[in-house]
């Protein structure tokens, strides 16, 4: 195919690094799979059961653009019993990640600036240079925590939005009250739109989920079910922010993704009353598995939320260790320049069976070693 046939935009990144370990682990035979960022428990019954009936009882069309009443007026309630806030609006969107998609696109314009902490969700960089935008990175290492400080040096007239996830992908590092504060006040301050991907917002471990929102009534948060109810293929994520904000994006999904899946709308709503607690608990107590494992062997902040560690690397570089984990043990681990401009850590996907997880520690402790 001619190459200029191809814009521009989709130049300017590669394929997703975390799939290219995908496709090479799809070749190894029994390999050890602590690469994959989905949860690995069931999906609940009652809501299987109610995906099952919504499709046999015909609600296979489309729904209206801003999400079916059943799932958007619910979640609304939620938000509006959480926050208060009287120009908070709701809307269902086709993922996280195409709440994310719609919210650039109806917020940033070619040559506006995006600020991004790093290390950062693989998606972070692609969409904002989808839609033109420089991306601002504000370091975090070595603890993966936000300095406001380092937040307000990188402020510029041109600054438009700036990205927060936490728990985050890929560090598990959970934001404390006090800094989500400062962050929240700072973007008022300087009316800049404060996106807030708040996808693991249930697997806090050490304390309880703080929002943005809580400080910032125009923060922008972007949620879903694809984490904390193990349905990452129904593509079904929500999106609350100032009216005029969720107005624009309903708007352009209209034209885009049109709406999210319709029957699995449904079941988001049952999703809404089904406890999962114990899975959260299961998923603590993997996170102290892998912690213990590590002890003594890796440079490791303790990830306090998602299901993510990012331990340093004992030797050589990032892509140089994960490249020898692979080839050498058959161990699939994500290499640290995939999320970062650094290539000095791994990524390790503790949502797997303990079995595996244990037989991945038992290689990178000997990996430890050289």
């Amino acid at each position: 195919m001619p190459n200029h046939w191809i814009a521009e935009r989709a130049k300017c990144f590669d394929a997703s690094g975390i799939r290219k370990v995908f496709d090479l682990g799809a070749k190894l035979v029994d390999p050890i799979n602590l690469s994959i960022g989905q949860p690995d428990f069931e999906v609940p019954e009652p809501v299987r059961r109610a995906a099952i009936d919504a499709i046999e009882s015909g609600y296979n069309g489309y729904s209206v653009t801003q999400g079916a009443a059943v799932l958007r007026e619910k979640l609304q309630a939620q938000v509006d019993a959480v926050h208060g806030h009287d120009d908070r609006r709701l809307l269902v969107t086709s993922g996280t990640s195409g709440g994310l998609f719609l919210a650039l696109m109806v917020l940033v314009n070619p040559g506006d600036e995006v600020i991004v902490f790093d290390p950062y969700f693989v998606m972070y960089n692609a969409l904002a240079r989808v839609v033109g935008a420089k991306v601002v990175h504000v370091d975090t290492y070595p603890d993966f925590q936000i300095d406001v400080a380092r937040v307000a040096a990188a402020i510029t007239r041109r600054t438009k939005l700036i990205l927060l996830n936490s728990p985050a992908n890929p560090t598990g590092a959970v934001a404390d009250e006090e800094s989500i504060r400062a962050l929240a006040e700072l973007a008022d301050e300087h009316d800049i739109v404060l996106v807030s991907d708040e996808i693991y917002r249930d697997f806090c471990y050490d304390g309880p989920f703080v929002s943005p929102a809580k400080f910032n009534r125009r923060t922008l948060v972007i949620d879903g079910f694809s984490k904390s109810h193990a349905v990452p293929g129904w593509r079904v994520g929500f999106a609350h922010g100032p009216s005029a904000i969720i107005q624009e994006m309903t708007k352009l999904q209209q034209y885009s993704f049109v709406c999210a899946p319709h029957p699995f709308q449904w079941a988001g709503a049952v999703a809404m009353d089904v406890d999962n607690s114990q899975e959260i608990a299961a998923y603590r107590r993997k996170r102290d598995l892998v912690v213990e494992g590590l002890a003594g062997c890796y440079d490791l902040s303790v990830p306090r939320g998602a299901f993510y560690a990012f331990p340093k690397t004992p030797w050589g570089t990032g892509s140089e260790f994960v490249g020898r984990a692979i080839t050498e043990h058959k161990l699939l681990v994500i290499p640290g320049n995939v999320f970062s401009r650094r290539d000095t850590h791994f990524r390790i996907s503790y949502a797997v069976s303990d079995a595996v997880i244990e037989r991945g520690i038992e290689v990178l402790r000997r990996m430890a070693r050289g």
